[in-house]
């Protein structure tokens, strides 16, 4: 029988809908539901995605007697995190606070009758391990907790009041740091601490992408020609691309590698992995002018395009499990990969799947994960791989997640416009998604976070929302020169400093849940970085002072911490030395930004603004002044050096 879940649009909480547990969404009846009949609240947090998420429905939420105590002694509230990023936020800090470490998902909140956390945990086992509290089984948990709200144990009580007055407690920095490039030198050492030399990334197991933090070390190159720099990322984004993390077959890069070699991923695919992936390995083409970059560019946008879209619009994410798996339509057996290539007339079969990283032993769990023993892609792969896509049309396809997403859009519609200076043919799918992403989201003059497709949206807009679609319309105008998209970009600015700024500080939500806005790069790049680009993008567009103060207090605001630690803060120091050595604006006539866009986005300057005017020649300005004027694309880069 389903429980209230069935009314929700959400994918993941309609996931759990025929679950045994009396699942509430995240609404006032549950909370009042707890007080009025003095029962201990349970909030589980997930997204459809989720691999451990499932895992535990499966374990836990499908578990008659866990659904049992839950139903008798507890109110359960299932909440999706990427629908309420702020309700998420503010129980992650919940989770650091107990555990004196992050987080993850599933997120494993048990609170007090009137909604005070008592305790915080990730995925748990239906039954206990042996070890510390958190090996101890939901079953044992459950019950525990039940017995000490019911009794009104006081201890427990107390220390739930304690956690809340924690919570509640609200820092600022001690004290601002003048801003300065010095800040570089702790940022690659930083950088190189963490940096893994065999296989590139910054860490053994799990590896991330960290696409802010390469993105940085490319401006980093950019700006000193850092040997360093450009040796990490360069080794980083080809180790990436050659299979395993990133899918060779379909396109796209998988959230994460469970292994030190990129080679075996979580499989699951999501739209802000690929919209930033996308847009860094065609700034590393433009850089270096590595064709596979671009590839690899093309092969990301094309996927989401062909797979993720509807009616202009971007799914969100791919699940990792199909026919109750991990990783079940991504693999081959030996086989059937040896027998597709016999039977389409190849020669020399054995090479080719050591080349292909396909063995009889296999390299995860007994099946292939497709995988370039090089560097370099085969001879042939494109033929090779149509084949390998016919064995997968013959399986289920994972879970999509049809969410559409305005933060997450905005992403990867910035970094079409951004593949679009390299293929013009990408510019009309940018601007039909964001168009598109326009009318469904911004309804009667509020915008809005999230929506199924074809669904009228409910959850208004939080501050990434604001920072990454005045991104996108910044970088529209970039590539268009149509004002409309400056207008639309300055409202959303504007408004944005209305609900969310506050004297240099940010908050990431208001109302309900007035969560603070991060300023390191997590999941994803901090929504207050992103704003400070915005607000710098805009001062220098529209000539306003006004946008590059609060750019200016928002880094001073934060400069003890981006100074000390860096490295979590990659986008923002990226953002600091923008505000240190200026933008600079090439002028010139449609005609010629347009045409030229390529050899415009290949500039040595990383901080490139583009507008346009009658000029025939192209003009080369800062803030305040114009430098020189040439008709030869050639001289621009040297006369912006000569501009320092």
């Amino acid at each position: 029988m389903s429980n209230r879940l069935k009314f929700e649009d959400s994918p993941y909480l309609q996931q759990h809908k025929e679950n045994p547990v009396d699942w509430y969404p995240w609404c006032d009846e549950a909370f009042k539901k707890a007080k009025d009949e003095n029962k201990a609240i349970f909030i589980s947090i997930g997204y459809s995605s989720c691999h451990w998420c499932h895992v535990m429905e499966e374990n836990v939420f499908e578990n008659e007697e866990c659904a049992d105590i839950l139903n008798k002694h507890f109110i359960s509230i299932k909440v999706d995190r990427e629908e309420r990023p702020d309700i998420d936020k503010h129980y992650q800090e919940v989770y650091t606070l107990l555990n004196r470490r992050s987080g993850g998902w599933p997120t494993s909140i048990f609170c007090t009758p009137d909604n005070k956390p008592i305790f915080a945990g990730t995925y748990i086992a239906p039954h206990s391990r042996e070890g510390s509290i958190e090996g101890m089984g939901f079953v044992e948990l459950t019950k525990l907790i039940a017995s000490k709200i019911s009794s009104y144990d006081e201890q427990l009580l107390k220390n739930a009041d304690e956690i809340e007055s924690f919570l509640n407690h609200k820092e600022h920095p001690k004290e601002a740091t003048v801003l300065k490039e010095d800040f570089v030198k702790n940022f690659m050492l930083q950088v190189k601490n963490n940096y893994e030399t065999t296989y590139g990334g910054f860490s053994v197991a799990p590896k991330f992408p960290h696409a802010s933090t390469l993105g940085t070390l490319l401006v980093i190159d950019k700006l000193y020609d850092d040997k360093a720099a450009k040796a990490m990322l360069l080794h980083t984004l080809k180790s990436m691309k050659k299979g395993g993390i990133y899918d060779l077959v379909d396109g796209g890069f998988c959230r994460y590698s469970v292994d030190v070699e990129w080679k075996v991923p979580h499989f699951e695919k999501m739209l802000y992995d690929n919209a930033l992936l996308c847009e860094l390995y065609t700034n590393a083409y433009l850089a270096y002018k590595d064709e596979s970059f671009l590839q690899t560019a093309k092969e990301i946008a094309d996927f989401w395009h062909n797979h993720m879209n509807e009616d202009e619009l971007f799914y969100s994410a791919s699940d990792a499990d199909s026919e109750g798996e991990e990783g079940t339509y991504f693999i081959y057996s030996y086989d059937e990969v040896y027998k597709v290539l016999a039977d389409n007339g190849y020669e020399n079969i054995e090479v080719i799947l050591e080349k292909l990283s396909v063995s009889k032993n296999g390299n995860f769990e007994g099946k292939n994960i497709i995988r370039f023993e090089s560097d370099e892609a085969i001879d042939g792969f494109e033929d090779i791989k149509f084949l390998l896509r016919g064995i997968r049309a013959s399986r289920e396809y994972p879970f999509i997640d049809k969410k559409i997403q305005t933060s997450w859009s905005g992403m990867m519609i910035k970094a079409l416009f951004n593949l679009a200076k390299v293929d013009k043919s990408y510019k009309k799918r940018a601007i039909k998604s964001l168009d598109a992403l326009l009318k469904t989201m911004y309804i009667d003059g509020k915008l809005y976070h999230t929506t199924l497709i074809h669904k009228t949206p409910k959850v208004e807009a939080f501050l990434e929302d604001y920072a990454y679609l005045s991104q996108a319309l910044i970088e529209a105008f970039n590539s268009t020169q149509d004002e409309l998209y400056l207008i639309r970009a300055q409202h959303f600015a504007n408004l944005a400093l209305e609900k969310f700024y506050d004297k240099g500080a940010w908050r990431f939500s208001v109302g309900e849940f007035e969560t603070k806005a991060e300023i390191s790069d997590n999941t994803y790049t901090s929504s207050v970085a992103i704003m400070v680009d915005v607000l710098l993008s805009l001062g220098t567009l529209l000539e306003d002072e006004k946008y590059s103060h609060f750019a200016f207090k928002t880094l001073e605001y934060n400069s003890y911490e981006l100074g000390r630690r860096p490295v979590i803060y990659p986008y923002m120091l990226r953002e600091m030395l923008r505000y240190l050595k200026g933008d600079r604006v090439v002028k010139s006539n449609q005609k010629n930004l347009e045409q030229n866009a390529l050899q415009l986005a290949s500039l040595e300057y990383p901080f490139i603004q583009k507008k346009v005017s009658d000029d025939e020649n192209y003009m080369v300005c800062g803030a305040k002044s114009c430098f020189g004027a040439t008709q030869n694309l050639n001289e621009i880069n040297d006369i912006i050096k000569k501009s320092f």
